[in-house]
């Protein structure tokens, strides 16, 4: 979710203010804070930093459900990230979550995150949600959607001109009406240009993005201005994470949504916890509520988290929302460890070949 850095207030949380910059940084919280020792019925409170559009939901239930404040500092991927690791040797924060297991492990690689710890509620996962969660069991996944797909502009392309393929893109037809996020800042963004390294081999990934930006290849911030850019008619395709793009879909925009036969890259929310969590008990207790069916709940309800809430749930027993398509996807599993050990070359060359 990109926007201004926000403090939200989940309750009566004591000098966390709204409005301003200086506020929304002091209440983040510019000094380290105590773990909490409260007894009765303060039962202390949590420092959430999250990128996800149904965050303020999930932590107001969860106050209702444990008593526990939240605290939730709510902005893009690459600005929560940043201002993890400018924190890292004192942290503000005890859970962090967002979407990219890819960027999450890069942060594990820095030993910022506590490991091998397993949630009660671990057995809730299905066989894909037990797939995605590390050896280290460092984060936990919360959904799974696609890193990215195609999306037309139905108003603008004829159905016999949609692309089947990521290659299609290469033809003249979409000569300067192609966009994506720019993967530094939109958390999907970067494991969707990871993903095709994998797929395409590094030189093969870089010369389809090289061959992209001669096609005219537009590079935005993230999926609201780059969508915002399909349905204004700036351009005619997309790609971006594909529940932003059925979000708009199911409000009734112009919208086709594509999965090339080649592949699209599972994209999971992900949660961890800071090693050094200030509040370490009652993270760990809201990693739980999220595994649970009534986290779960929250999540699904595109009233609370909009285009986010469009996700594949990985909880048994749990049921997608019936707009996403279900079948004749070609999923490919990004590489975690091997994405977050190369991220830094790949958001340079990246950087300096495509956004500039």
């Amino acid at each position: 979710m990109a926007g201004s850095l926000a403090c939200l207030c989940i309750g009566a949380v004591a000098g966390c203010g709204t409005g301003n910059n200086a506020s929304s940084a002091n209440a983040a919280g510019t000094g380290s804070k105590p773990a909490s020792t409260a007894t009765g019925g303060n039962k202390g409170q949590l420092v959430l930093y999250s990128a996800q559009g149904y965050d303020a939901a999930v932590a107001k239930a969860f106050q209702a459900a444990t008593g526990i404040q939240v605290k939730l500092v709510n902005n893009s991927t690459g600005t929560i990230v940043a201002k993890m690791e400018a924190e890292k040797s004192n942290p503000h924060w005890d859970v962090a979550w967002f979407d990219g297991a890819s960027t999450m492990q890069a942060l594990d690689n820095q030993g910022m995150l506590l490991q091998n710890w397993t949630p009660d509620d671990v057995s809730n996962y299905d066989t894909l949600g037990q797939s995605l969660i590390p050896a280290d069991k460092s984060y936990y996944p919360g959904g799974v959607t696609a890193a990215a797909a195609i999306g037309v502009n139905t108003k603008l392309v004829p159905a016999a001109d949609y692309p089947t393929h990521w290659s299609d893109l290469l033809k003249p037809y979409w000569k300067n009406a192609i966009a994506m996020n720019d993967p530094a800042i939109s958390g999907p963004t970067f494991p969707f240009v990871a993903g095709m390294m994998q797929l395409k081999g590094t030189n093969g990934a870089e010369q389809y993005f090289t061959n992209l930006k001669k096609n005219g290849l537009h590079v935005f911030p993230t999926n609201g201005v780059t969508l915002k850019a399909l349905l204004k008619g700036q351009v005619k395709a997309i790609m971006i994470q594909d529940s932003a793009m059925i979000s708009a879909k199911a409000k009734g925009e112009p919208i086709q949504i594509v999965y090339p036969s080649g592949g699209v890259f599972t994209l999971p929310d992900v949660l961890s916890i800071d090693k050094n969590a200030p509040d370490m008990a009652n993270a760990k207790k809201f990693i739980e509520f999220v595994l649970s069916p009534a986290g779960q709940k929250v999540m699904l309800n595109p009233k609370n988290g909009g285009g986010d809430s469009y996700f594949n749930p990985v909880i048994q027993g749990e049921t997608p929302n019936p707009a996403r398509q279900q079948s004749g996807i070609n999923w490919v599993r990004v590489n975690d460890i091997k994405a977050a050990n190369n991220e830094a070359s790949i958001q340079q060359w990246f950087h300096d070949n495509i956004t500039q």
